[in-house]
């Protein structure tokens, strides 16, 4: 297996580069009798889509989806699914001014140096935000064949520059992750985000955030420990999107400043069902799901891509220099990051229902 494949199972193949022809992905491993259409792919892409809003970048692509292969009369075949979108609005020449001179916080590079100079460095190539876009697309699929077992994923912007949604429903997140440019059901946090975000980009800048991430209703005992225990398939493929710093699962980080009293989660009876008293856990439990709440929560950096002058150097002539990045840029990520993050957690979900034999 190469970098660019993930799962065992629902066997995820991303492909394509920021300014190529296209982005998308092959999907292996998806059971036949699938309910899918492009109209079903659509909808979530959509939600990712670049040119929506003031606090994305103002790169303008239809993303309209094609499904070329494994569906056939509405539904999925048992083949493998090739799903692509065309780049149309790409504009390379600021990327050849740059050349030379690598974006401070990009992957420009280390890229360079492991792929000897012959990587596709405009707008970042495979190290691009755009290629999510082939993630959104897998994630698809996966919510549909999750649906099946009753399993949903919803994930919203929890944190963005310094400014922090308060406790937030399951019923609020649902019906609101995406009534705002920010994706923060919590709108009086919503509007103090969206301020933050243009205040940044006013100032050439950029800022980061915190996606929080749900899944319910899931079946108790999915993963395979130890070493494709279910957190450590969701940090791996979390890790994956561009951008992501930090991964943690219930209490997380904060649970190394607790005792344990205060961490455990006690074990009762509710109607007859054993559950527990709290979810510290964020519903793993040594690589196992517990039943109750899957909850993590994804760090994103700054968009790098900033409009400040900063230090380089020059990779030809080996010489220091400044750089202000051309083209366009978001001024944060997190926003359009959330149904990135969606998708990337149902497929590793998809993937482990299947090897756990729960839908054939």
């Amino acid at each position: 297996m190469t970098g660019n494949i993930i799962g065992e199972r629902f066997v995820v193949a991303s492909f394509g580069e920021s300014h190529g022809r296209c982005v998308g992905v092959l999907i292996d491993g998806c059971p036949p009798g699938i309910e899918l259409s492009e109209a079903d792919v659509q909808v979530e892409l959509d939600r990712r889509r670049p040119g929506q809003s003031l606090v994305t970048t103002t790169r303008t692509e239809e993303d309209r989806v094609e499904i070329l292969s494994g569906v056939f009369q509405g539904r999925t075949t048992g083949a493998p699914i090739l799903m692509l979108v065309w780049n149309k609005d790409v504009d390379s020449r600021p990327y050849e001014i740059i050349r030379n001179t690598p974006r401070p916080g990009h992957a420009d590079y280390p890229a360079y140096i492991k792929y000897r100079g012959f990587n596709d460095y405009r707008g970042g190539g495979r190290f691009s935000g755009r290629i999510t876009a082939g993630y959104v697309m897998a994630g698809a699929v996966a919510k549909k064949l999750l649906s099946k077992l009753g399993v949903e994923v919803l994930a919203y912007s929890l944190e963005i520059g310094g400014v922090r949604a308060r406790q937030l429903s399951v019923d609020e997140i649902r019906k609101h992750r995406y009534a705002n440019e920010v994706r923060c059901p919590d709108f009086e946090a919503a509007e103090k985000m969206k301020k933050v975000v243009l205040e940044a980009r006013k100032q050439g800048d950029s800022v980061g955030g915190i996606v929080e991430c749900i899944a319910l209703n899931l079946p108790i005992g999915l993963g395979e420990p130890v070493f494709d225990s279910l957190d450590s398939d969701l940090a791996k493929a979390l890790f994956s999107i561009p951008a992501v710093k930090g991964v943690e699962f219930g209490r997380g980080f904060e649970a190394a400043r607790l005792r344990g009293s205060e961490n455990n989660d006690p074990f009762i009876l509710v109607e007859e069902k054993i559950k527990t008293a709290s979810n510290n856990s964020g519903g793993i439990l040594g690589g196992l799901s517990t039943g109750e709440q899957l909850v993590t929560r994804i760090a994103f950096k700054p968009a790098s891509s900033i409009a400040k002058p900063q230090k380089t150097v020059d990779i030809v002539e080996k010489k220091e220099t400044e750089i202000v990045v051309p083209g366009r840029h978001d001024p944060t990520v997190v926003p359009r990051a959330v149904p990135v993050v969606e998708a990337v957690v149902a497929f590793v979900l998809a993937d482990h229902v299947l090897r756990a034999g729960l839908i054939h």
